[in-house]
């Protein structure tokens, strides 16, 4: 799926089933002040959370508030180069994990209501498109990155720890989701950070975004799900990014959607979910838009897949009424009408003629008020 040079693309009934295996043998990663940061409430049961691309805005908090978002999904966590463990916000050393970069923000966030998703990955961490020698960002996805398991999950837990978050998402698209290895050692640490959440008691949930086509998810994405399955990971969601479908059609973005979403409860029975109801499988499926314009140009230069804001009070109504997981879109700092009729996509609006957060206000009702 093709992607803007900073952009990717997008809390359900958990699985009864327990992941097993031994527990991860490794100190709990902890903020620079010493101590876990406080642990936030769980996030409602459907939750709009659109990415904000954390190097495109001045304040995370500032951002979340002139927009009226409650939740965000915060891209993206990398690692800061190749063969690295360590993680950082876009692959700035500068922005790490360790050293509680952002946490200031992101406790603004929550003392006003709210809450962030920390999201993995990202188009921008592959490396199909990463040039290593010229690239001074050196971004990377940490479970390509990372070859040791154990390292993997500390890495994790010290993102749970140092913003006490509840839920973890793994944006994972490019040549990382055909990464064999890269996809099984990632499902092994997040079972592994899992049960070390449980013997914490801890709430802790995994959502994956992955790349869709209009009848939903690509072999790509089932092989993940089946890994993830194998390796005992309990997924709250799996939220398609239902744009860029790169096949050369004209698509309604929202009818295409709903199809690609309807299809993906088949995809998450035959995976992860054998045992589920129909009601159930619906609240496990999340979905990621992508507002005003996606990347796709005809051979005209033309942009033929536009999300407006009409179409997103008419999504918003069918994902409510289908008890969706999740709802986002990319991003929160495109969410304006600064560049109309652009020539390509903009990583800092949306490409049409719209008025400021006319996203955000359709979306925003789709989140419930409890688990």
């Amino acid at each position: 799926m093709k992607r803007s040079a900073l952009r990717t693309g997008a809390s359900a009934l958990l699985a009864t089933v327990l992941v097993a295996g031994p527990l991860a043998a490794s100190a709990l990663a902890c903020t620079p002040h010493g101590h876990d940061a406080p642990r936030a409430k769980a996030l409602p049961s459907s939750v709009f959370a659109p990415y904000l691309d954390v190097t495109a805005v001045d304040s995370i908090a500032q951002t979340a508030k002139d927009a009226g978002s409650k939740y965000l999904t915060l891209a993206f966590l990398q690692a800061d180069k190749p063969g690295s463990c360590d993680l950082t916000w876009a692959g700035d050393p500068a922005k790490s994990v360790a050293s509680g970069a952002l946490a200031d923000e992101i406790a603004k966030v929550r003392k006003a209501g709210g809450d962030v998703i920390p999201s993995f990955g990202g188009y921008s961490a592959t490396n199909d498109i990463i040039d290593w020698a010229n690239n001074p960002a050196n971004l990377t996805e940490i479970a390509d990155s990372c070859k040791d398991v154990t390292k993997l999950a500390k890495a994790y837990e010290q993102v749970v720890t140092t913003y006490g978050v509840t839920r973890l998402d793994f944006d994972i698209e490019g040549t990382s989701i055909t990464n064999k290895e890269g996809v099984d050692r990632r499902n092994e640490a997040a079972a592994l950070v899992q049960q070390w959440a449980k013997k914490n008691h801890r709430t802790l949930e995994i959502s994956y975004t992955l790349p869709s086509s209009t009848t939903g998810l690509v072999q790509s994405g089932l092989d993940l799900l089946k890994s993830a399955a194998a390796h005992g990971v309990v997924i709250s969601s799996v939220n398609i990014m239902t744009f860029d479908y790169w096949d050369g059609a004209v698509h309604d973005m929202v009818a295409d959607a709903e199809q690609a979403a309807t299809a993906l409860t088949g995809q998450l029975k035959a995976t992860i979910l054998p045992h589920a109801s129909q009601a159930e499988l619906w609240r496990h499926v999340g979905v990621v838009q992508m507002i005003g314009t996606d990347d796709y140009r005809s051979p005209e230069g033309v942009a033929t897949d536009i999300f407006t804001p009409q179409q997103a009070v008419t999504f918003e109504r069918w994902a409510k009424k289908h008890q969706l997981a999740y709802l986002g879109f990319w991003a929160l700092q495109r969410d304006n009408g600064s560049c109309p009729d652009a020539t390509v996509a903009q990583n800092n609006c949306s490409g049409i003629e719209q008025d400021t957060w006319a996203f955000t206000k359709a979306f925003k009702p789709f989140t419930s008020n409890h688990r």
